[in-house]
């Protein structure tokens, strides 16, 4: 018989996390526009890259939504595609 797993400190507090809400739900936001770059410009990393769900706290269907915003903001060049064009 395995002997029983020590618990890290990590795990003791998984389950106690607050659960991150959809700010476009929150807002009611019926559609997601490409044309408000300060708000899309929330979800870019440093490096120009697109946030994933797990760290921005959207829901499945604005995420897809956010995502296809990004690509065209950055297609007009609203939105860097490098992080060297990023402005501080």
């Amino acid at each position: 018989m395995p002997a029983p797993r020590a618990r890290k400190k990590d795990d003791l507090f998984r389950d106690r996390r607050r659960r991150k809400v959809c700010s476009f739900c929150a807002d009611k936001t019926v559609q997601i526009d490409y044309k408000e770059v300060n708000r899309l410009r929330r979800y870019l990393s440093e490096r120009a890259k697109i946030e994933p769900r797990r760290k921005t706290g959207t829901c499945a269907g604005h995420q897809r939504e956010l995502s296809v915003a990004l690509k065209r903001a950055r297609i007009v060049a609203l939105l860097p595609y490098a992080p060297q064009h990023l402005r501080p």
